[in-house]
């Protein structure tokens, strides 16, 4: 009777673990450069316990991720990013440097614990100078929690990261971005799909069998396309993720449709397409199924959108059973949609609605910001500004200079909320030169609040680029976008209704895009531009919100600037 009683309790504490539980996942990471040869040619990449790109995290909702970050760097700190991950009650993990934490000096561990608590497709990376470019990033998948279902069906599931990739050092590239006269990169050599590309390969430049057949992968695993293995007739998930520093990226499947599903961790209302394109930062899941000839085989490609391409694109192959996967497809790779076609661009963009029964909007919002993005100088150096501002970090974390209110450590002055109204956004500045800064926004806790991104004409007439920006700490509602400079008028045009959740939002040349969002997570929050060198130049604003409320700060992440000498003086006392 006992050992009944004993097995039924164990049953019990079983199902209580799986309906209310949740498990802490533990990992132990060394960042460290390395070989690599991403794209057929050797080049030092940065990685994860000798991988790239770095280790896949797979978790639940629910679930608490501890992470014991090591930095084998030998000459520049690190921290990591958990890319759509809010945060909720560990703001200090959201690893930002001189935002959330200190960076992590070489041969110093930092412990990164937070909870996932929401399903969904995200990613990691370096959020420190431009180490996302050298190769610091990596997938973080999140499923359902036990006893919860997604709200449609799959039979298998595949991950795509995708990237670009120079062959130039990211220390070359910041020593350009930072020199009078400014020296521009370029565009990336290469496309990357879970870190694989094939650099100067006729099978990514000109379609050709033959060709292929001779390309430089033949033999590379390193290198060599990524291959999807499906089954005939059935239905799967393709979860999609883009972490590149610069391209903004176009995605098809040849001869399937896809139909869209997620959006940056959150469901949408599923809708059809022919190709999708994916800004930096964004994330996507999309079905589709395998209603093709299953005796042959179909090229995934991913084509440069938004900027003249000059980088080929980037293929995977999707390799029906029982057809052999060396078997290359008989059609051409899928076009992708010319570059400054932003009518495509808005088209899918306008498509994208949440799920019927996700949260709505508050109606109202209690503050507007409104944000203008320029490109601008200051003593000769090129700029990306917000409101005339180009941001620079301060030593000291802001988390702990607002906690401890050392008013000495970032510029006490809000930042402005608006731009004059006579500022022509079609045409270059009138007058370029601009200013830095380091102030913040401080956000009323739980209050609503409209952000208004703006973007305008840059240096040279006749330009103006797409900017995804990325929110950290919360999802927002993306109200709308629209052509030329914001006015009252607009107002009639944003969703209330079933705008989509997300964390990221592209900005069209020229025009606007609206979000709302609750300040209801305590912390100080980066709100900043996804292209990495814009991000280095300048293009970002911080938020900060409920600051009282934040609690058990870890000292490791305050061990640095005022907030150092702060604790130092504590522990002396």
């Amino acid at each position: 009777m006992f050992r009944l009683v004993v097995v039924w309790c164990i049953l019990l504490c079983t199902q209580i673990v799986i309906a209310f539980g949740s498990k802490t996942r533990h990992f132990k990471w060394e960042v460290e450069y390395m070989f690599g040869a991403p794209d057929c040619m050797e080049h030092v990449v940065m990685g994860i316990n000798g991988q790239f790109p770095g280790p896949t995290i797979r978790a639940k909702a629910g679930d608490t991720i501890a992470i014991q970050l090591t930095n084998k760097l030998h000459t520049e700190g690190v921290v990591i990013h958990w890319h759509g991950i809010r945060q909720l009650g560990t703001p200090w993990a959201d690893g930002t440097a001189s935002i959330s934490q200190c960076a992590i000096n070489p041969g110093e561990t930092f412990l990164y614990r937070f909870k996932v608590d929401k399903a969904g497709t995200y990613f990691y990376h370096g959020h420190f100078g431009m180490q996302r470019s050298a190769g610091l990033y990596g997938s973080l998948i999140v499923d359902v929690g036990d006893g919860e279902k997604e709200p449609f069906h799959y039979d298998g599931e595949f991950n795509l990261l995708l990237s670009d990739w120079w062959h130039q050092s990211v220390h070359d590239q910041e020593v350009g971005l930072s020199s009078k006269p400014f020296r521009w990169i370029g565009e990336p050599q290469t496309l990357l799909i879970n870190g694989r590309g094939q650099y100067n390969c006729s099978m990514a430049a000109h379609f050709s069998n033959s060709s292929i057949k001779q390309c430089k992968f033949r033999g590379n695993e390193q290198c060599a396309p990524q291959i999807l293995r499906v089954l005939p007739n059935k239905t799967y998930r393709l979860r999609i993720a883009s972490t590149t520093a610069l391209a903004s990226l176009n995605l098809a499947i040849g001869n399937h449709k896809m139909v869209v599903v997620e959006a940056d961790g959150n469901y949408v209302q599923p809708f059809d397409v022919d190709d999708m394109d994916i800004y930096s930062g964004e994330s996507y899941s999309v079905l589709f199924t395998t209603n093709q000839d299953s005796s042959k085989n179909y090229w995934i490609s991913v084509g440069v959108r938004g900027r003249e391409p000059k980088t080929p694109q980037a293929l995977s192959i999707l390799n029906y059973h029982p057809t052999s996967a060396s078997k290359l497809p008989l059609s051409p790779p899928p076009i992708t949609p010319k570059w400054n076609d932003y009518n495509h661009s808005k088209s899918f963009s306008n498509k994208i609605f949440a799920l019927m029964g996700s949260p709505k909007p508050p109606e109202t919002y209690q503050r507007r910001i409104i944000l203008l993005n320029t490109q601008n100088t200051i003593n000769g150096f090129t700029k990306w500004a917000i409101n005339n501002i180009s941001l620079t970090l301060p030593a000291t974390p802001y988390i702990g200079s607002i906690k401890f209110s050392l008013k000495t450590a970032f510029d006490q002055k809000s930042p402005p909320e608006n731009f004059s109204e006579d500022y022509d956004v079609m045409k270059p500045p009138v007058n370029p030169n601009s200013t830095t800064g380091n102030g913040v926004y401080m956000l009323g806790f739980n209050t609503t609040v409209d952000v208004i991104l703006q973007n305008a004409n840059a240096l040279s007439a006749n330009v103006s680029e797409i900017h995804p920006w990325h929110l950290h700490g919360h999802d927002f509602w993306m109200l709308g976008y629209g052509e030329g400079k914001f006015s009252k008028m607009d107002k009639k045009k944003l969703n209330l209704k079933n705008p989509p959740l997300r964390n990221t939002a592209v900005i069209f040349p020229y025009g606007w895009t609206a979000l709302r969002f609750v300040a209801d997570n305590p912390g100080v929050w980066p709100f900043h531009c996804h292209i990495e060198p814009h991000l280095h130049m300048g293009m970002g604003v911080v938020f900060a919100e409920g600051i009282q409320h934040v609690r058990n700060i870890p000292n490791e992440a305050l061990a640095c600037g005022l907030t150092g000498k702060t604790l130092m003086k504590n522990e002396g006392n």
